[in-house]
């Protein structure tokens, strides 16, 4: 609105009111930490082998021997799916002869697993996979499982930001918080992979929703300065404590239907915030409804013990902008100028690029070397410096030369992997984290520079294109991770290569910082090396001002 901020300054930026609802908000996002990214542990891998059933007639010698050795990581290790057929194997043992002195093993035939699977249980007792047997012919359906929940967070995305224009930021936070809560604790009794499959895309749409919702809620109740910190730095790290979370549940349970459970009930913590956390001001007044609106800046003023003035709203002054005659514009406006066409191609690759590094990163750390709880809480941890790096890079450096350096070092790194030797599997999980740190610092700033490039009448789409860009390099990233089933450094290559790529991409962009957001298309910097003509005299000029110049809020959608 926009004599909002000026008809509410007198409560200040960081008073008793602002800081409650700074840290309660932020305080909802844990739980999307923890429940992101538990498909990590959820659908763990154990180590397996085809299983011999006790009623074969095999002596200990050749039941020992039923298993064939492949190679895998430089070593003959038992193979996962194929065994040698045992009914050859039964007449072998009957016969008195011994394998491998009397039978060439590797000439026998081979057949799959048709009794199953024997699981370790060194790293984790019960997963889906090994529930509901999720290897060899159908290890497909784990990544599938996380590439579901993804497309629920594309769902939710697009419906989020108009449900909670219509029925009210807080309204629309708690439901789909109990959306999110509900579900999940339905998906602890699942009895098929496929049931548990369904329910995941409900909760991918009820978190990116909640996730959505505190985020515009916090910047519109919050002040500007505030605004900022709140949208870098509060909700990333109170993500990032969520995360580091995952890790220490999964430690102490290893049952996966008991660690879903545990993830879940704290859901119901956030119940008693429904009395604490008000309905954003700015929303109610966009809604017509004044008098709740001044109820609840009046209990702020109360809370931060401020006189407020007997009346802090005046409906005339703030009803002509709802009044105003706005001109339309539509997704094709993102096309519609050569300039506009490239920075909308390059944000969409970009965002799609950074979203496959960070989540194919994250989903991998199984795979690492050493221990996966442990692995996975550094993936955590490294979030936190990144985001607070990207937060002083924003404040003090060119965006186009501190995106393009973050991606370098993460793309670079990952290259590096496959020449490490493999007896220093430190250096190796070194080289990972590094990597992560600069993938999770770009796709900090990609959400500010994004923002800054477009003007003012498409910016919420342009942003909202790229973001729905990046659910889709999201839904793509675990089969990056599948392939690592083939090769074991094949998906640090691809996504090294891409990120790489994607930082010779940042170059080309224009640079945003210190200069003035644009209002119109006209008025939006030139990408570099593109030749222009002058621009169309039927390009359109908006008459609209900027009603809220703090592009920070743009980066929800």
């Amino acid at each position: 609105m926009r004599d909002y901020d000026a008809a509410t300054a007198f409560l200040g930026e960081w008073g008793r009111f602002q800081r409650l609802v700074f840290f309660l908000l932020s305080a909802s996002i844990i739980p999307n930490g923890f429940n992101g990214l538990s498909i990590v542990f959820l659908a763990g891998t154990p180590e397996h082998r085809c299983a011999v059933p006790r009623g074969a007639n095999l002596s200990a010698e050749w039941r020992n021997a039923s298993i064939p050795l492949e190679p895998r990581g430089g070593r003959a290790l038992p193979s996962r799916c194929r065994r040698y057929r045992l009914a050859a194997l039964a007449n072998f043992s009957a016969m008195g002869l011994r394998p491998g002195s009397d039978v060439q093993l590797q000439a026998l035939e081979q057949e799959p697993c048709l009794d199953g699977w024997e699981y370790s249980r060194d790293v984790y007792r019960s997963t889906i996979v090994t529930e509901w047997n999720l290897v060899c012919d159908n290890d497909w359906k784990g990544p599938l499982s996380t590439s579901l929940f993804f497309v629920g967070v594309l769902l939710g995305s697009f419906i989020s930001g108009q449900l909670s224009d219509k029925f009210g930021r807080k309204n629309v936070l708690f439901a789909t918080l109990a959306m999110q809560t509900v579900f999940s604790f339905i998906q602890v009794f699942s009895t098929s992979w496929e049931m548990f499959s369904v329910l995941f895309v409900l909760v991918g749409m009820g978190q990116i929703s909640n996730y959505v919702a505190a985020f515009v809620l916090g910047t519109e109740i919050l002040g500007k300065s505030i605004r900022v910190l709140f949208c870098t730095l509060g909700v990333c790290i109170f993500y990032a404590f969520g995360y580091m979370l995952l890790p220490l549940f999964a430690y102490f349970i290893r049952d996966w239907r008991m660690l879903l459970l545990a993830l879940t009930l704290p859901g119901l913590l956030c119940i008693p915030l429904w009395w604490v956390i008000p309905e954003s001001p700015r929303w109610l007044i966009s809604q017509g409804r004044f008098q709740e609106a001044e109820d609840i800046l009046q209990k702020a003023a109360k809370t931060n013990g401020i006189t407020a003035p007997d009346v802090i709203l005046d409906p005339s002054e703030l009803q002509d902008v709802n009044s105003q005659k706005q001109q339309t514009y539509t997704i094709l406006d993102l096309m519609r100028t050569r300039n506009i066409l490239t920075i909308t191609i390059m944000s969409v690759l970009l965002w799609m690029i950074i979203s496959v590094g960070y989540f194919g990163l994250s989903l991998d750390t199984p795979n690492l070397h050493g221990d996966v709880y442990v692995n996975c809480f550094l993936s955590a941890v490294i979030e936190v410096p990144a985001y607070v790096i990207s937060w002083l890079l924003l404040r003090n450096l060119p965006r186009r030369y501190s995106m393009a350096a973050a991606l370098f070092l993460g793309g670079c790194v990952l290259l590096f992997i496959q020449l490490v030797p493999a007896h220093i599997r430190a250096l190796s999980i070194l080289l990972v984290m590094v990597g992560k740190f600069g993938i999770t610092s770009a796709f900090s700033m990609v959400y500010v520079y994004t923002a800054e490039l477009y003007p003012t009448v498409v910016r919420n789409m342009g942003v909202g294109a790229s973001s729905m860009a990046s659910r889709l390099g999201s839904i793509v990233s675990p089969y990056f991770v599948y392939l690592g089933a083939y090769d074991r450094f094949l998906p640090y290559i691809l996504m090294g290569s891409l990120t790489v790529l994607s930082g010779i991409l940042t170059l080309f962009l224009p640079e945003s910082y210190g200069m003035p957001l644009p209002d119109t298309i006209d008025q939006m910097l030139l990408v570099k090396g593109l030749e222009y003509r002058h621009a169309s005299s039927s390009t359109r000029d908006s008459k609209e001002e900027e009603e809220n110049p703090e592009i920070f809020k743009s980066t929800a959608f």
